[in-house]
């Protein structure tokens, strides 16, 4: 089966979801869920830039997560992240590391 077929009319991640009677979110209507997932995608862009990889969306409804090759993981959401990175690098990643963590500040601070 191709991979694009479990995309389409899959769950939505928690982050997506439309806003429902009694249940609290700033997404409130499709303009503000995207402009919502923009904005979670530019932080997580420069996130992944520490560990050399690149993240962009994909028709709003899933995340690629590219190197520098151009080799490429499409994620349906920002739990499948981490394991994508990794399988991408070919190593783990902690996001703990002093390493990345010193790795982030510095990106932050040149920004």
């Amino acid at each position: 089966m191709c991979s694009l077929c479990g995309l389409i009319g899959g769950d939505l991640h928690w982050a997506d979801l439309p806003t429902r009677p009694g249940v609290f979110s700033r997404n409130t209507g499709e303009f503000e869920r995207r402009k919502e997932r923009r904005i979670r995608i530019n932080h997580l862009d420069h996130i992944f830039k520490c560990i050399n990889l690149k993240i962009s969306d994909w028709q709003s409804i899933a995340y690629v997560l590219s190197d520098k090759t151009g080799n490429s993981e499409i994620v349906s959401d920002l739990g499948g992240l981490w394991n994508a990175a990794e399988k991408l690098l070919g190593h783990p990643v902690d996001p703990l590391s002093q390493h990345f963590l010193i790795s982030l500040r510095e990106s932050r601070d040149h920004a």
